[in-house]
């Protein structure tokens, strides 16, 4: 299910994108309009967090409503386990739903695109806040019910409608948007190590030009916009620097890593998932500190890391072992995460050399003491 190297002359470029995308503020107010343009009826099942639920129940009553859509709606448990998405699978068939919409956080996305694709049914992502590229995608994270990632489900075919509402965004707490921009910062550079290696995406196919011209875009966007964009997002206010920086946790990134692929910054977050003390720590945090693990582990030079450690400390992304929730990385807690960070099919053998988990231990190593070192932090302190 992940993607994996190949060296087959005949390999063809593949780059894939949902079929709709629309951000502005107040953009939900056009969500039943949008779905009528792409022929999408009801009823419709909206899979969606509680406070998703509690802050756009009346704009959905409003613009589905004027659109002639019939809904029905389903609390999200939590966790994207396969528990919470037969949940959903049942709660459309009882509705009769003929598409499934998601409103919320990436977990709740990922239930609906696995909810939708096991029935065969359209489906429109709400993102209610950018903590990461999980919109954009035709793939879900699957983790179990205490949270310890399982796998990547890959489906047939990218979202039918994305609508990105900035103003509701805007109203979102700091630490998600944080959080979606240290899933962003790996884009670019992940998706540099698939195409340099002629690695396989997460669609099957080689990346494209286009996808690594967005990729490196979307960090461009995260070094430009990301201290202003922050500040923005704290005063509730959209302006144009959070605008772009939103389209870059969402749509740059989403089309960088799934046209382009997947590598070591990603494996690492997979691995960090056995920690328990990680399970308190969002995708984008632990994606964030795996980058810098790449970063060691394919020995760049400070004139690459340190723009990275920048951004990162500038708007409070971690950067340490201890930021994450592991504040005694014994050596077997270490081999533990390395060992599944390299387990067979893992996108940390997109790297353009052998990958061993001792590898691994030490390039976790190296950079918590990168980070440690940057930020002023000791062990122990």
């Amino acid at each position: 299910m992940l993607a994996t190297s190949t060296n087959e002359a005949s390999l063809l470029s593949v780059f894939s994108s949902p079929s709709r995308y629309t951000q502005g503020q107040d953009a939900t107010a056009q969500l039943g309009q949008e779905m009528v343009t792409l022929g999408l009826t009801g009823p419709a099942l909206i899979i969606g967090g509680r406070t998703p639920i509690r802050l756009l129940a009346d704009r959905w009553r409003h613009s589905l409503g004027q659109a002639g859509i019939a809904y029905g709606i389903h609390p999200f448990g939590g966790e994207c386990s396969r528990p919470e998405i037969e949940q959903g699978k049942q709660a459309a068939r009882a509705l009769s739903a003929r598409v499934i919409i998601g409103a919320g956080g990436g977990k709740v996305l990922d239930a609906a695109r696995a909810v939708a694709s096991d029935l065969d049914l359209p489906i429109v992502n709400c993102p209610t806040v950018a903590s990461s590229d999980a919109p954009c995608s035709a793939l879900s994270v699957i983790y179990d019910e205490a949270g310890r990632f399982e796998q990547y489900r890959i489906y047939r075919k990218n979202p039918d409608l994305l609508l990105v509402d900035t103003q509701i965004i805007a109203r979102s707490p700091r630490r998600l948007l944080v959080a979606g921009m240290g899933d962003a910062l790996a884009t670019w550079f992940e998706a540099k190590v698939c195409m340099a290696a002629n690695r396989r995406n997460m669609r099957g196919g080689a990346s494209t030009l286009t996808a690594l011209a967005l990729a490196e875009l979307c960090y461009r966007t995260l070094v430009n916009d990301g201290v202003e964009a922050v500040a923005s997002l704290e005063r509730q206010t959209v302006t144009p620097a959070l605008d772009r920086l939103i389209e870059a946790n969402t749509l740059l990134s989403g089309l960088g890593f799934e046209s382009s692929g997947l590598a070591a910054a990603h494996a690492v977050h997979n691995g960090l998932t056995l920690a328990s003390g990680t399970h308190a720590y969002l995708h984008g945090e632990k994606v964030a500190f795996g980058l810098l693990v790449q970063l060691a582990l394919e020995n760049q030079p400070r004139s690459v890391i340190d723009p990275v450690l920048t951004i990162a400390s500038q708007v409070g992304l971690p950067m340490t072992l201890e930021a994450i929730g592991i504040a005694e990385p014994t050596p077997t807690l270490l081999s533990q995460i390395a060992d599944r960070a390299t387990a067979p099919g893992e996108t940390m053998h997109n790297e353009p050399f052998e990958v061993r988990p001792e590898m691994v231990v030490a390039a976790i190593r190296s950079a918590d003491a990168m980070g440690r070192a940057w930020t002023g932090t000791a062990v122990g302190s």
